[in-house]
């Protein structure tokens, strides 16, 4: 197995006063070290070459469970520089040969780096999640009745009974489709009320696409998997207003506050579902 390690870089900052809090980890298992260069500075750490070079990588980012554990590591650094400056994440596995590479990095992504740390910083990032539970408005279900019984002789009074039970029948078969499609109807008109107000109080917002149930295990249908980027000083509201959206047979759920990942400027949708693989549910 080879020994020969590689920079991996979580995030860039400006520089700030202060240290990392005690117990910050990084995938190596060390705490993540920071390498100035001008005004910019990166946080950084060792990784082995066997997996994070680029043949080695592909194949590892194809292991879900390889992903999660990485993608958790990762995010630990990130969280631990939230609490002491505003942190530009970077898409994960993001690596260097050397601290020479490192500079490089920061050279020739100066001005996109200077940019967005302007936007982020005082900022954090909320998820919001919508799922649609068809059938969960209703407190208490229908057994649905049998169809009517078979063919045969019979008296009137049994064929009467029959063609009773049939209607019924059809009538709690309607009752429950109708249900279920004013369970969708709800879900996409709150989804388009909430986006657009959330939207107007944060700074930005964005939509990623639905996350697959059998990764998040939540129950229900996802219909929106948004992100929005809001002040520190505002987030109590953006909280109140996402608290108080309800409809039968819909289910909004808050995550956050985060770093703003979504808004990094270097982010794509693979990276957003590779954060969610980790379990943190954004």
């Amino acid at each position: 197995m080879s020994t020969d390690r590689l920079r991996y870089v979580y995030a860039v900052t400006r520089p700030f006063d202060g240290v990392l809090p005690e117990g910050a980890r990084g995938i190596d298992g060390e705490p993540p070290r920071l390498l100035r260069h001008g005004d910019l500075v990166a946080v950084t750490g060792t990784v082995p070459a066997d997996e994070f070079d680029e043949a080695p990588l592909r194949a590892r980012l194809e292991d879900l469970d390889w992903l999660a554990g990485t993608a958790r590591a990762h995010d630990a650094v990130i969280s631990a520089l939230s609490t002491v400056t505003c942190p530009l994440p970077l898409r994960l596995a993001t690596v260097c040969r050397d601290d020479s590479g490192v500079r490089r990095l920061l050279e020739e992504g100066h001005d996109r780096f200077v940019r967005a740390l302007a936007r982020l910083d005082g900022r954090v990032e909320w998820g919001v999640k919508v799922y649609a539970e068809p059938g969960a408005a209703q407190t208490t279900a229908e057994p649905e009745p049998a169809p009517p019984a078979g063919s045969g002789a019979s008296t009137g009074s049994a064929a009467s009974g029959r063609q009773a039970s049939g209607r019924e029948y059809l009538r709690r078969r309607l009752h429950a489709r109708r249900s279920r499609e004013g369970d969708w109807r709800r879900a996409d008109e709150l989804c388009r009320r909430l986006h657009a107000e959330l939207s107007r109080y944060a700074e930005a917002g964005t939509v990623h696409r639905p996350q697959d149930g059998r990764l998040s295990g939540a129950p229900g249908v996802n219909v929106l998997n948004a992100a929005y980027l809001v002040d520190r000083a505002r987030s109590e509201r953006f909280v109140e207003l996402v608290d108080a959206a309800s409809e039968p047979g819909v289910r909004v759920e808050l995550t956050g506050p985060w770093a703003p990942y979504s808004f990094a400027g270097i982010a794509d949708d693979e990276a957003h579902e590779a954060r969610e693989a980790r379990g943190a549910g954004r």
